[in-house]
């Protein structure tokens, strides 16, 4: 029972912090705005293959996670400094109440919104990749999927990408819901309380980067 307990408080710290980068709330702006002239049925599909996507592209970079790091030469320790500096300049922009421009640019949300694209393209780009599992979402998978010990660990790491693709689907299909709940500002609110996560996640990811680097 103790085990299933620990396991649970692992998986709830994942999902916490994978929300808080993947900001599925923050993209529901961008979500309305390239679907803006499509039906019900189209959206809920779009939705669903954004979600899978994200699913698909956060699972194979956490599998792949330990090839990468050997096949580039960069030790788990540099790898979390480098992605605690990427995730600490997200928030930021995060905490201003804009979704980072690491993610995806005003120039690229007005293209997907202009052009003339298939379902598929816009579930995949700009939605799944980059704005929902973007640089921070990939690093972030990678280093959860480094750092984790044990078998169990490892799962927890899949089934948090799981949930997320799951919260991503929910929170797709009641967009419009969420944006008559919420309005721009309530959006902008959620946006700079997961910037101010995120910035924490970024300051200890450093830290821990640092420390394990110079063997503190």
């Amino acid at each position: 029972m103790e085990g299933v307990v620990e396991f649970l408080k692992y998986l709830i710290l994942l999902y916490g912090g994978l929300f808080a980068i993947t900001n599925p709330v923050g993209a529901v702006p961008v979500f309305l705005s390239v679907t803006h002239d499509l039906s019900w049925r189209e959206r809920r599909e779009i939705a669903s293959k954004t979600s899978i996507s994200v699913v698909v592209t956060l699972v194979v970079f956490a599998l792949l996670g330990q090839w990468i790091f050997k096949f580039f030469g960069s030790s788990t320790d540099a790898f979390a400094i480098a992605g605690g500096i990427l995730l600490f300049r997200m928030a930021l922009e995060m905490l201003s109440g804009k979704l980072s421009s690491v993610k995806i640019s005003n120039e690229e949300t007005e293209e997907f919104s202009e052009e003339v694209v298939t379902l598929e393209e816009v579930a995949i780009i700009p939605l799944a990749i980059p704005l929902i599992s973007g640089p921070g979402a990939i690093t972030t998978v990678m280093l959860y999927m480094a750092q984790s010990m044990t078998n169990l660990q490892r799962l927890a790491v899949i089934l948090t990408i799981v949930l997320i693709g799951i919260t991503v689907w929910l929170v797709l299909c009641s967009a419009n819901r969420i944006k008559a709940r919420l309005g721009r500002v309530g959006i902008k609110v959620m946006t700079r309380m997961m910037g101010l996560i995120l910035t924490s996640m970024a300051v200890q990811m450093i830290i821990n980067g640092i420390k394990g680097a110079f063997g503190l």
